[in-house]
């Protein structure tokens, strides 16, 4: 008797894609998939617990300097083509649900997420318009004017972007277009998303494809976004962001006098400290506009982690919270978001290990 052959598991497929996508293998990555689909492995766990299980790991790895960036960027762009392996090999169901448009928040170029979420639900018999990365509000407006869709799915997973989303969210709802929302900027329990006045919200592509199942909400006419954060009155969030610019350049002057290493350093050395203050205050102005320290101090932790792993002292963020906190000594605010991070950050119990 001759042995049955054995058909591979998901977590073999997503070992081999593995392998595939991080040595730059298109080819490799493509027969995975090609292969599964005529094993009969299911469509939809091949997107998401293979495909979307490689790529979480490509940022995991990546984030513990384990990938450089450009390692990243191509295992991204082979797991983006990989997927449109889909369409050619496939028999799509007729759509039979609903149309949803899915986007992402302009200013979001990490588009994988919203990618699966399309596939998955035009393998369900949804009809999809997939608007892809960075898609402004006016254009997206526009679209569903022109089409007329049950819902909108906004994908955001950089929460600096929320304050767009906001404004996104308002847009869609005064073109009378229920919103769900989803991806790491909204929250591991999507309390941005809910806050931000989105009709829905859903942990992963899986919940958003059942809970589009159903209708959602029909939005409130003539909802405003101070009406969700009425704490904006103060002016704190606007007037953080119009000063970005010189708070970055006053904080780069102050830690080269406290740290004297500094003036050394090169111009490509300075220019990325730079873009590290920049990002600081970013997120500080996102913190302040959703009204919420944690957003804040999270970033910062991961900020540590993202540093240590570089082998870069993660214990220079703790002046830099110094620096910034005299800048902005008339923001109640903006500096008892900062006191509140460096007390995490000079907590062993926070996980950094950082001391002030």
């Amino acid at each position: 008797m001759s042995t049955p052959t054995r058909t591979p598991g998901v977590a073999e497929h997503a070992e081999r894609l593995w392998a595939a996508v991080t040595t730059g293998d298109e080819y490799a990555a493509g027969d995975v998939v090609v292969q599964a689909l005529a094993d009969g492995a299911d469509p939809e766990s091949l997107l998401l617990d293979v495909i979307g299980a490689v790529q979480r790991k490509v940022g995991q790895e990546w984030a513990a300097n384990r990938l450089t960036v450009a390692q990243e960027h191509a295992a991204t762009a082979i797991n983006d083509r990989v997927i449109a392996t889909f369409g050619y090999v496939l028999k799509r169901p007729e759509p039979h649900l609903g149309r949803v448009t899915v986007a992402c928040v302009d200013g979001e170029w990490h588009a994988m997420p919203a990618r699966l979420l399309a596939e998955v639900l035009r393998l369900r018999g949804f009809q999809v318009d997939y608007l892809g990365a960075q898609v402004p509000a006016p254009h997206l407006v526009a679209h569903l004017h022109r089409t007329g869709p049950d819902a909108v799915a906004l994908s955001g997973s950089i929460a600096t972007r929320l304050p767009t989303a906001h404004a996104t969210i308002t847009a869609c709802q005064a073109a009378a277009t229920p919103v769900i929302a989803g991806g790491a900027a909204f929250g591991p329990d999507g309390r941005y998303a809910r806050l931000l006045g989105a009709e829905a919200w859903a942990p992963d592509a899986r919940s958003a494809a059942d809970r589009l199942a159903e209708p959602l909400p029909r939005p409130h006419a003539g909802h405003q976004p101070l009406d969700d954060l009425p704490h904006l009155a103060d002016q704190e969030y606007t007037l953080v962001t119009r000063s970005s610019g010189r708070l970055v350049k006053s904080v780069l002057a102050g830690l080269e006098e406290r740290i004297p290493a500094m003036r050394t350093y090169t111009d490509l050395q300075r220019q990325h400290t730079a873009e590290d203050l920049a990002h600081i205050v970013e997120f500080l102005a996102t913190s302040l506009y959703v009204g919420d320290s944690e957003l804040f101090t999270g970033f910062l932790t991961w900020t540590a982690g993202i540093l240590t792993a570089r082998g870069v002292p993660a214990a220079s963020l703790v002046p830099a919270l110094d620096l910034l906190e005299a800048e902005l000594r008339d923001f109640p605010r903006a500096t008892g978001l900062l006191r509140a991070a460096r007390t995490h950050l000079a907590d062993p119990a926070a996980g950094s290990g950082l001391s002030a």
